[in-house]
């Protein structure tokens, strides 16, 4: 059924229903009559335009004044099933953990600590003036099957790898792992909510994760395995269909860089460039990593030509981003002990930190030589520890998405 968006005015409503009443071949009914058949939408539809001056979404970058953030949720985590998509994107040394734990809750006495880590989290965005919103609690042990697989969930903890905000549009990325299928679930009630007050609401085209989105005899076996497929540009997802994880991008304004990585591929990557077009750039940089996944431990853009490169993983694109007259910073190396579980990242989300304005980051309590750094750059440091979170994937970067930052549109790359 063809239906009017109606916004303010009779007249452009009553002109869109005869116009629709000319396409269905009534053309004869009048203005009038057109215009009473097409006002039921007006009432029963209530569409706005989005606004920025008051749309409840706007972030245009990672380092404007934060003012609104979502934050995950730990409860109810679950270990996802060790299939391909995850072996390849996890260490070795945790494979038979996985093996054993896939499909059931992390370690309760981990996820209980992490809990209470995030819930400090939110306290301290609530002292510095942030105002915390949280995905819903759900039954992650839950089974479902699709037509092509079968899979139990994961959680709802890092709402950066399925949420990014360009502007006023809020988009939900497709996501590359079975277990975060329905992941998007946790959050539709505040996007809901957002969208009912302005903002813009795109969900990219959902995959179906077939088996032809991976590829099933990925040959992982060592470190080395994995720096030579990546440099020769393989990775377990193929070009099946789109997808990729919103972290994997990350914004600087009318630019946004991401990766090609093992949750997302060129498709996914074509159709946010051609989404965002002609307002926003898109770029593709690499890496020299083993393991892709998530830009925001390798590369953070933390101000306007400031940039966190890490050491371990140069970006191969760097010259560009000198020559464009930014500032690359290399974060000392984090300082996380060896026996500490890290699960399903690496010890680099010492750098994974969250910008609160220009002037103030959110980062880590133990890690004392990343402080100085930014205390060397003139940049005030909020302290807290989220050791036991950070075993479950991710930083203050990852563990959050901003839904609105104080700040316009701007080029920073020329």
């Amino acid at each position: 059924m063809l239906r009017v968006r109606c916004l303010r005015g009779g007249s452009r409503g009553a002109e869109a229903a005869h116009l629709i009443g000319a396409m269905v071949g009534i053309s004869h009914l009048s203005r009038t009559s057109s215009a009473a058949v097409a006002e039921p939408h007006l009432e029963d539809e209530h569409v706005t335009d989005p606004q920025h001056e008051d749309c409840p979404v706007s972030s245009y970058n990672e380092w404007d004044t934060l003012e609104e953030v979502i934050v995950g949720r730990a409860e109810n985590a679950h270990v996802p099933p060790f299939t391909v998509e995850v072996k390849a994107n996890t260490y070795e040394k945790y494979w038979p953990w996985y093996q054993k734990y896939g499909g059931q809750s992390f370690p309760a006495d981990h996820l209980k600590k992490a809990v209470s880590e995030i819930e400090e989290m939110c306290n301290i965005l609530r002292h510095e003036g942030v105002t915390v919103r949280r995905p819903e609690p759900i039954d992650w042990s839950m089974v479902y099957k699709t037509p092509d697989f079968e899979s139990s969930g994961m959680y709802a903890a890092m709402p950066r790898d399925i949420l990014i905000v360009v502007g006023n549009e809020i988009i939900e990325a497709p996501m590359a792992w079975r277990a975060r299928f329905f992941e998007y679930r946790a959050y539709r009630p505040l996007i809901k909510e957002y969208f009912k007050k302005g903002a813009k609401w795109t969900t990219a085209p959902k995959p179906t994760m077939a088996d032809e989105l991976y590829d099933q005899d990925y040959p992982i076996r060592t470190v080395e395995d994995r720096h030579k497929l990546a440099a020769q540009g393989k990775f377990v997802t193929t070009e099946h269909e789109p997808c990729f994880d919103a972290a994997d991008f990350i914004r600087a304004g009318r630019d946004l860089f991401v990766q090609r990585s093992q949750v997302t591929n060129y498709m996914g990557i074509e159709w946010m460039r051609r989404h965002l077009a002609p307002e926003y750039k898109v770029h593709v940089i690499s890496f020299k990593d083993p393991n892709p996944m998530h830009i925001d431990a390798t590369f953070n853009i933390i101000g306007p030509g400031l940039v966190l490169s890490n050491p371990d993983r140069p970006c191969r694109q760097i010259d560009m981003f000198k020559k464009a007259g930014w500032t690359v910073v290399k974060p000392p190396t984090p300082l996380i002990p060896d026996d500490h579980p890290l699960w399903m990242s690496s010890k680099w989300l010492s750098m994974n930190v969250l910008m609160l304005d220009e002037k103030r980051v959110m980062v880590d309590a133990n890690e004392t030589t990343i402080q100085k750094m930014f205390e060397s750059l003139g940049i005030q440091t909020v302290k807290v520890s989220i050791r036991h979170a950070n075993s479950l994937g991710g930083g203050f970067h990852c563990w959050t998405t901003d839904v609105r930052r104080r700040g316009t549109l701007q080029s920073y790359f020329h």
